[in-house]
């Protein structure tokens, strides 16, 4: 199969992914070749056998019901047979596993940002460990982008205002390019990086040497920063829902429906908070637009993802925000 690969010209095969994307396809190019190859043998075949027309009438022949079974269900088997494999791996390259470890991407003309849970932030250039999954949160900040890695067989489109994932699992220590496979702008062809997979031992001594304080730890300086304490507390009058054990849960709107607090959400309460009110509560919330970076969205939903019970402070003059903390600007004040 290797060699099948080599002569084909494939890439390389950097990840489980891809071995199941490059098995699959295989697979599908020897069935549709050796079928290919048996009806143009066939037609030559029939072709100079029966070159001359005979003069008799042609013998009546009465249709075959078993043959017309025949040639009708083997090929509906093998196309359910390879519509199945190409679901299971489908599912299997968008479904990331639970423990995988997950790096926020942020695509810019023309670079890709890329911060790590621990705080590590890095600049075309993503570290990751071998033999273990990760899980990419992707965006842009301005244009549509799309994060390709030719060995992975992984592609995703970055989209503005929104957040896409994928995920990988590298299987042996090396560096893999990383394109973006969408034009977008004048240097679009610059927009490239690398993805150097690397031995865990090798990657935690890499953690440690990069340690800047976790992203969770970033993201609560942000709400501080932003006066997010101010509504969102524990001192028994909040103005609005308390934070703690929220992600990933099912949370009820004002309007009567319930949606998922996943990033999406919380990106979008901090930009638009008027979009989906949390049932119980008046929608009293400014916007944050132009005011907070995309950086420091992703700090925030760090924070907001790894607050558990009893953590958010309980007064709010016990943590005063930093000195460069902006003034809030109300959406009405605005217009």
């Amino acid at each position: 199969m290797t060699l099948f690969a080599e002569i084909l010209w494939f890439p390389r095969q950097g990840s489980t992914t891809a071995r199941e994307v490059d098995q699959l396809l295989i697979a599908l190019l020897s069935v549709t070749g050796a079928v290919s190859l048996l009806v143009a043998a066939l037609i030559i075949g029939f072709s100079i056998r029966y070159r001359r027309r005979s003069n008799a009438a042609p013998p009546a022949r009465e249709a075959s019901v078993f043959l017309e079974t025949i040639w009708t269900a083997i090929p509906m088997a093998i196309f359910f047979w390879f519509f199945l494999w190409g679901a299971r791996v489908y599912f299997h390259a968008y479904r990331p596993p639970d423990d995988a470890r997950v790096v926020y991407v942020t695509a810019k003309q023309w670079m890709w940002k890329f911060q790590h849970q621990d705080g590590q932030r890095e600049i075309n250039e993503l570290h990751v460990p071998v033999g273990q999954p990760v899980k990419l949160i992707l965006t842009s900040e301005d244009v549509i982008h799309s994060f390709y890695v030719p060995e992975f067989r992984i592609h995703m489109d970055v989209l503005p205002g929104r957040y896409t994932s994928m995920w990988f699992e590298a299987t042996q220590p090396e560096t893999f390019k990383l394109l973006c496979s969408q034009y977008c702008g004048t240097n679009h062809a610059g927009m490239t990086g690398t993805v150097v997979a690397m031995k865990p031992s090798d990657f935690e001594e890499w953690l440690r040497s990069r340690a800047e304080g976790s992203l969770a730890l970033q993201g609560r300086k942000a709400f501080l920063k932003f006066r997010c304490l101010s509504c969102h507390s524990a001192d028994g009058q909040s103005r609005a829902p308390l934070l703690e054990n929220v992600f990933g849960k099912r949370i009820p709107l004002r309007d009567g429906g319930t949606a998922l607090a996943d990033e999406d959400y919380i990106r979008e309460s901090i930009l638009n908070p008027r979009a989906k009110v949390v049932a119980g509560y008046e929608p009293i919330m400014p916007t944050f637009q132009g005011q907070v970076t995309e950086a420091e969205i992703i700090e925030l939903i760090a924070f907001i993802r790894a607050l558990g019970t009893g953590q958010t402070p309980p007064r709010v003059e016990d943590f005063p925000p930093p000195a460069d903390t902006p003034p809030i600007v109300s959406k009405e004040a605005s217009k």
